[in-house]
């Protein structure tokens, strides 16, 4: 049976991860729905990254699924095919990645960098192993190693930077408000 701490903690991993979800859908418009803008600078990888190191790995690898499929039968960016398809492996291995790295790591401020640039690393290689299943390889095919490395690395360099210099004192500053919330928060009796 969940004790009550179980079921808080669900409450918050659910709001969170909903919040992330919205998040999700509502940063790409800050790039002006321009494809170039918003593949240099990731809008949608922020809200995912936050959600896999606040929320337990089921939300973050949820959230990265979700997402770009939702965004894209709602507002029509990114295109289903083949790029949202192909953007929820590489969402979906962030936040799963982000969650279990962080957490491998005892959820310590140091761990932060080390589990972002591993999830990137892990998430641009799943999305482009994915992306190479779906247009396939050989002479006619539409994926090359140079297609990879500018849709997965080099072109994507300004959201990388973005992401390494957001999430963890994003990170670290919902932790904190979390934990304070929890200490000063009185235990209600149960009846």
């Amino acid at each position: 049976m969940p004790t009550e701490t179980n079921r808080s903690r669900r409450l918050i991993d659910l709001t969170i991860a909903g919040l992330c979800l919205a998040l999700c859908l509502a940063l790409p418009f800050l790039t002006g729905q321009i494809p170039q803008i918003g593949q240099l600078l990731s809008p949608m990888h922020l809200p995912v990254f936050l959600c896999g190191f606040l929320c337990e790995w089921p939300y973050g690898l949820a959230v990265g699924l979700i997402a770009p499929v939702l965004r894209s039968l709602l507002f029509g960016m990114p295109p289903l095919f083949p790029t949202a398809v192909g953007m929820t492996v590489e969402l979906a291995v962030y936040g799963l990645t982000a969650a279990l790295l962080y957490r491998a790591m005892g959820k310590k401020k140091w761990a932060l960098y080390p589990a972002l640039v591993g999830s990137m690393i892990a998430g641009r290689l799943a999305g482009g192993a994915f992306q190479l299943i779906l247009l396939g390889v050989g002479v006619n095919s539409e994926y090359s190693f140079s297609r990879f490395l500018a849709s997965y690395v080099t072109g994507t360099l300004p959201g990388i930077a973005v992401q390494l210099i957001l999430v963890p004192p994003v990170v670290i500053a919902v932790e904190k408000a979390l934990s304070s919330q929890r200490r000063s928060s009185p235990e209600v009796p149960r009846v």
